[in-house]
């Protein structure tokens, strides 16, 4: 039975009670099969169009040829295609992928054939069972994950919330869906949303609907029956909208409601994402009881040239525990992060800083590398990432989005796009003290099979080394490379300055680097994603790392994108060059020194799929030798399903 009163908390010296009066409405659910769009807004995919070279060969002696490999010529890219954008006509960031295939005859498709389609879906990552996907929560004993998701097509639009549990945040079920678009203030769409667990354990939400007039409006919903651990049903309240645009704000510039938190005067805090002008703000409300607002001068944060902020998160980091915090605590020993999805470049950035509750504001640490300009979660395809804090396990745990890299046209074909990440778990890193030390949740550690272990393999300048693992397309790969000290020490500085995305990824060859891994190999490197680090020494003789991904001959597919992901990363005296990399089928996620840089990136090989899927070490460095050490696991498959005898709930 439903419950008669919202869990909405007023203001009393009694403590808490609940508003009462009001038409409760209860949405029947709905069964249907779940496909998902994540829970926070979510993005269009990249620019460049990139076509890999055909047919590397690996010589007797191990050396590859320095073109083997090179990123495709410039003769080879084909014009930009122009399909259907999806997005910024409802106010959000840009959905398509930028890529369709067979469009007005520019660029025909690739012939995909279902075999390679079906091998493209992940075993381990949460995704759809079919169509498209971009606030997580633990309740009573659940983990539930709430997602914006499109029921009646592979491409963006008609967005309700799907909604499944786990307890262990790897194996999943799915449940009926929690909210559809049915009132005027969500008509166009049930968008991002965030949940707040109350001092008595009782569950709201705040999330952001589209009004019939594509006005982004602030509303409140909570469970029909807070008893139940699986949360089936739902709860609008009936004095929807809570919070409106204020008159400065375009009517499409006001979205993402934070999870809230305690201030010392006992009222909850949220902050929403928008802009005036170039500037991305956050904006900052207080409330009593999740229905009455009031509106704090000024912003959170404000960064001028930084466009619309979406899905903005804020949360406290300890300087010195190893363990998450709950969104409320503040005090010493803490900093906070403010991150950001930036509606313009469709990135997810973050920095620390310090929180000043009293006026509502953040200030950066180091202002050269403040939200938007400066590190990003992630250096690949990820959006609309959000944490919340796992007071099960006293942790904070960070989900985000992984769009499609390929067409639209393959997505409509195999009939799903997007999928998960694996959620991490976040860490200020006491090390450098300006990054964020993000790693995969221990959880995933139980579906390894079995291993295989390397150590000392060296690995001689412009030679690959093939690892025999069985199978490569479901695995976790534990890393760690020495480079040759004397060629460190003998390397010629240089002025010249290097960016992973602007260099020709794995075939560019320098004294140092690159060297790492190659995967989703086929034997003869025609198809490969390199994951690697390069060392740039500069004229004064310091080093600085780089750690990239290569996906420019990752397919011999056409209508696939094809960048040179990553970033600078910091690597401290007396650190080896670590990486561990996560691969699932068409999914790769990597993470560098323990997580202080991530890169997400999709490959879509046409040959090296199945058992014809490898993993190679490589350096294609020109001077100096690397030594690695390796343990390689196999991965099982997580188990996803519908919820069992989901008819009768």
């Amino acid at each position: 039975m439903a419950d008669t009163n919202p869990l909405l908390p007023v203001s009393s010296s009694d403590g808490f009670s609940y508003p009462t009066g009001h038409d409760q409405t209860r949405r029947r659910p709905i069964k249907v099969h779940l496909a998902i769009f994540f829970g926070l807004l979510t993005f269009g995919l990249f620019a460049a169009l990139l076509i890999a070279n055909n047919g590397s060969e690996i010589s007797d002696n191990g050396h590859v040829p320095g073109d083997q490999l090179a990123s495709s010529s410039s003769s080879d890219k084909p014009e930009p295609l122009g399909p259907v954008s999806r997005g910024p006509a409802a106010g959000v960031s840009e959905k398509s992928s930028g890529l369709f295939g067979n469009v007005n005859g520019d660029m025909p498709a690739y012939p995909w054939n279902n075999s390679m389609l079906s091998w493209q879906r992940t075993a381990f990552h949460f995704q759809p069972e079919k169509n498209w996907m971009n606030g997580p929560v633990f309740y009573k004993g659940w983990y539930h994950f709430f997602y914006q998701y499109n029921p009646n097509a592979a491409v963006w639009g008609d967005i309700v919330w799907g909604h499944a549990v786990s307890k262990d945040l790897i194996h999943w079920l799915h449940l009926p869906l929690a909210m559809v678009a049915d009132q005027w203030y969500d008509k166009n769409g049930v968008w991002t949303g965030s949940a707040t667990i109350l001092p008595d354990g009782k569950i709201v939400m705040l999330y952001t609907g589209s009004t019939t007039e594509a006005v982004q409006v602030q509303n409140l919903v909570y469970p029909a029956d807070p008893s139940d651990p699986l949360l089936i049903n739902w709860v609008k309240y009936p004095g929807n909208p809570v919070l409106v645009p204020p008159p400065d704000i375009d009517k499409k510039d006001f979205r993402d409601p934070t999870t809230a938190w305690l201030t010392s005067e006992g009222k909850w805090r949220i902050t929403i994402g928008s802009k005036i002008n170039k500037t991305g703000i956050a904006l900052v409300y207080d409330t009593k009881d999740f229905i009455n607002y009031e509106k704090l001068d000024g912003v959170l944060h404000a960064v001028p040239g930084t466009g619309m902020w979406e899905c903005v998160d804020f949360f406290p980091v300890s300087r010195t525990e190893e363990n998450g915090l709950d969104t409320s605590v503040n005090g010493p020993g803490v900093k906070h992060v403010v991150k950001v999805s930036l509606d313009d470049d469709r990135h997810d950035y973050y920095a620390i800083g310090t929180y000043h509750e009293k006026n509502g504001t953040w200030v950066p640490d180091q202002p050269e590398i403040d939200v938007g300009i400066g590190i990003r979660y992630d250096y690949g395809i990820y959006y609309a990432s959000k944490t919340f804090y796992d007071q099960h396990k006293n942790r904070r745990v960070l989900w985000g989005w992984i769009g499609e890299s390929d067409s639209e046209a393959a997505d409509v074909q195999k009939g799903w796009a997007s999928v998960q990440s694996i959620p991490r778990t976040i860490l200020f890193d006491q090390k450098t003290g300006t990054h964020l030390l993000q790693w995969p949740v221990e959880e995933i550690d139980r579906l390894r099979l079995g291993s295989n272990e390397f150590n000392r393999v060296t690995v001689q300048p412009g030679s690959v080394v093939p690892l025999d693992v069985g199978p490569a397309t479901q695995l976790d790969i534990l890393a760690e490379f020495e480079i040759d000290k004397e060629a460190l020490e003998n390397a010629a500085g240089s002025n010249e300055t290097f960016s992973c995305s602007t260099s020709d990824g794995a075939a560019e060859r320098g004294a140092l680097g690159p060297f790492g891994l190659l995967v989703l190999a086929d034997d003869s490197l025609s198809e490969n994603t390199p994951v690697y680090f390069y060392i740039a020494k500069g004229s004064d003789g310091n080093l600085r790392t780089f750690f990239c991904n290569d996906q420019s001959r990752s397919s011999q597919a056409s209508d696939v994108r094809k960048q040179i992901y990553g970033s600078f990363v910091p690597v401290l005296e007396g650190e080896n060059f670590s990486l561990r990399i996560l691969v699932d089928h068409s999914t790769i996620e990597s993470f560098a020194q323990g997580g202080r840089s991530v890169i997400t990136s999709r490959a879509y090989p046409t040959k090296a799929i199945y058992g014809a899927a490898k993993v190679f070490l490589f350096n294609n460095a020109t001077d100096a030798s690397v030594s690695a050490s390796l343990k390689v696991w196999q991965m099982n498959s997580a188990f996803i399903r519908p919820y069992p005898n989901i008819d009768k709930l």
